[in-house]
């Protein structure tokens, strides 16, 4: 999960923010080898879609953006959510449009804001 300035991690560790917009944080509880492992399947997925793009390949593409999807679901950034507290799914959504907007609008502006 991004940590920095230009990304910042939401107070509970569920987001981090690009260009105002809420994106979910892989799930901490994966061990540092799982989840390195799902990272590397996670670019390799990545890798296979360009080269797809680049041979104009569709049915690459596909079976190389279900393996990025895969990979992402496994990490805990797509799909069910890893907490178990019952808070919904703010993913993908405007920052100030949620429950972290204040949180938000304390921050020293970023570029990436």
């Amino acid at each position: 999960m991004p940590s920095s300035a230009n990304y910042p991690n939401t107070p509970d560790g569920r987001y981090f923010v690009v260009k105002g917009r809420l994106w979910r944080s892989s799930n901490p509880q994966l061990a540092p080898e799982e989840r390195q492992q799902l990272v590397d399947r996670l670019m390799d997925a990545r890798r296979q879609v360009g080269a797809a793009l680049r041979a104009r390949d569709e049915a690459a593409e596909r079976g190389a953006r279900a393996s990025v999807d895969e990979a992402k679901r496994a990490l805990g950034e797509r799909g069910p959510v890893w907490w178990t507290d019952g808070a919904p799914d703010y993913n993908r959504r405007m920052v100030v449009n949620t429950p972290y907007a204040a949180w938000h609008a304390g921050l020293a502006s970023t570029p990436n804001d």
